[in-house]
């Protein structure tokens, strides 16, 4: 197996819970809520999600897709909800719609823009409709 597609192996689309049960996206030190350290990784990789509103941008920063379609998506774990914010894989989306992660080795492209080109790899998920 090659080392990217390890990587796409390892890569998880995790919120955190503190001891209070507040589910956040991204993961924080402190609960955004109550101020509890967040001790519990939940990963959403494998779970979907409805969309809640979505844009697409014309005008993108150096190396990411034009147009770059981005939802607001609200995640169901046991009863709690948590958002999440990312690109989608498709504009064919409307708000209800249901969408699962997918791992994205390169969200932009890491040879534009004005900064070394290692310092620009993002990898990550994108959503795409179920």
């Amino acid at each position: 197996m090659s080392e990217q597609a390890d990587d796409a192996v390892d890569a998880r689309l995790e919120a955190h819970r503190c001891p209070n049960g507040h589910l956040t996206y991204p993961g924080h030190p402190r609960c955004p809520e109550c101020g509890e350290p967040q001790v519990e990784a939940v990963d959403l990789t494998d779970r979907t999600a409805e969309v809640v509103t979505w844009t697409t941008s014309t005008a993108t920063p150096p190396g990411v897709r034009e147009p770059n379609h981005l939802a607001i998506v609200e995640f169901d774990v046991a009863g709690d909800s948590v958002r999440a914010i990312g690109q989608l894989t498709t504009d064919g989306v409307a708000v209800g719609d249901e969408v699962k992660p997918v791992y994205a080795e390169q969200l932009r492209d890491p040879e534009a823009g004005i900064r070394d080109p290692e310092s620009q790899e993002w990898d990550g998920f994108r959503f795409e409709p179920v």
